[in-house]
């Protein structure tokens, strides 16, 4: 891995109340900090932040969240909601939700090295791609996948960790640079401030949605019936289990026990593609799912499309249409992509919705002030018929 030939920055790991503290009282000093996190969403059910970093210009940062209390982490609040602190992260959607999941924070100030390399119109935005071309850094990229809930850190993951914010200010720097020449200053930050009001769900199991596993829709109603019940089972499992559902058995698992309709557990060894491991573990199981299917044949389609804020009558999907051909068009022209210049829920909306005022788009959008200058009256004329 590239240093950029620079001199080395220290890295300080923070795993007791008193390292937390001093990190605290370094942080709160400074006018801006990269950041990242990483999580177990690849190894439990209910996913968890598992490691904090942070760099300053000066130092890199290593806090260990599992050997903390939440309300320990909570001395860290006051640095995400402070306006004076830019905050920089790489993706920071994903974070903030689960900073905010986990730990309530509140954030004001961020700058997204992603966004603003889509909005430049960057080709290639992913951290790791885009530290190799500016900065010649190439990133452990098997690291990608590790556990990071599990202890202790091998010094592979505290390197992988490290290097995800170590060049991040530098990033910054070179973005805000380009930005400014681009005039692209106000966009950006109008996107930054929109992520600072995401917020997180919580985890809801949808029932039904084995209907979206490709291949269901070729079922008869025995197998169907038999891929509703492994479906369900899997969810059971895998929360009694704390291992994310895939982890128990694949889609594609599911897909051929249920097309089989296996009647017995030797049946089910004689299927093929089944791990022993799974097969000693689960064979009762899923033989019991099936029979609960074949007992219950799903004889309906399980799951309507609701008329939700998805669904367009035909007038509003020929409006949508025309939206989205105005913003290819506009995007080509800019030379970014489609949905950097209005999202597709914003779309929709104004499918669907139809305002004729620039009032009413926002007020149908919460479109930011930004957009709204510069594209809200070509939506409109689009809305009416005219050329955007």
């Amino acid at each position: 891995m590239s240093n950029l030939n620079d001199r080395v920055t220290p890295i300080v790991h923070a795993q007791t109340p008193s390292a937390l503290d001093a990190l605290r009282a370094t942080l709160i000093a400074q006018s801006a900090i990269a950041v990242d996190t990483e999580a177990d969403s690849l190894f439990s059910y209910f996913e968890k932040v598992c490691l904090l970093q942070f760099s300053t210009r000066d130092a890199d940062f290593i806090v260990d969240p599992l050997a903390f209390s939440p309300d320990a982490l909570a001395s860290l609040a006051p640095i995400f909601a402070d306006a004076r602190i830019e905050k920089i992260f790489h993706a920071a959607e994903y974070d903030i939700l689960c900073l905010k999941r986990d730990y309530q924070f509140v954030f004001a100030n961020i700058f997204d090295t992603m966004i603003a390399a889509r909005i430049l119109g960057w080709k290639n935005y992913g951290l790791g791609n885009t530290l190799q071309e500016r900065f010649g850094v190439t990133l452990n990229k098997k690291m990608q996948r590790a556990d990071w809930g599990r202890r202790p850190l091998s010094a592979e993951q505290i390197a992988y960790a490290r290097e995800d914010t170590h060049y991040l200010l530098r990033l910054r720097d070179v973005q805000m640079d380009e930005l400014q020449n681009q005039g692209r200053v106000e966009e950006a930050r109008e996107e930054f401030e929109r992520l600072t009001r995401v917020e997180p769900s919580p985890r809801r199991f949808d029932p039904d949605a084995y209907w979206n596993i490709t291949g269901a829709r070729d079922l008869n109603p025995a197998q169907l019936g038999a891929l509703r019940e492994l479906y369900r089972w899997r969810d059971a499992q895998a929360r009694k289990e704390d291992r994310p559902p895939f982890k128990i058995l694949p889609d594609a698992t599911l897909l051929r026990i249920a097309q089989a309709r296996p009647a017995s557990t030797r049946a089910l060894a004689h299927l093929g593609g089944i791990s022993d491991y799974v097969l000693r573990r689960y064979s009762h199981a899923l033989a019991d799912a099936v029979a609960r299917g074949a007992a219950s044949p799903q004889t309906a389609r399980p799951h309507p499309h609701a008329r939700g804020d998805n669904f367009l009558d035909n007038p509003a999907r020929e409006r949508l249409g025309k939206l989205k051909e105005w913003r290819k068009q506009r995007a080509e022209a800019r030379g970014v992509e489609n949905d950097v210049i209005v999202s597709n829920d914003v779309l929709f909306a104004l499918a669907r919705k139809n305002p004729r005022t620039l009032d009413a788009l926002v007020a149908a959008t919460d479109l930011g002030p930004w957009k709204t200058r510069e594209y809200g009256e070509a939506m409109l004329a689009v809305l009416r018929g005219k050329k955007g």
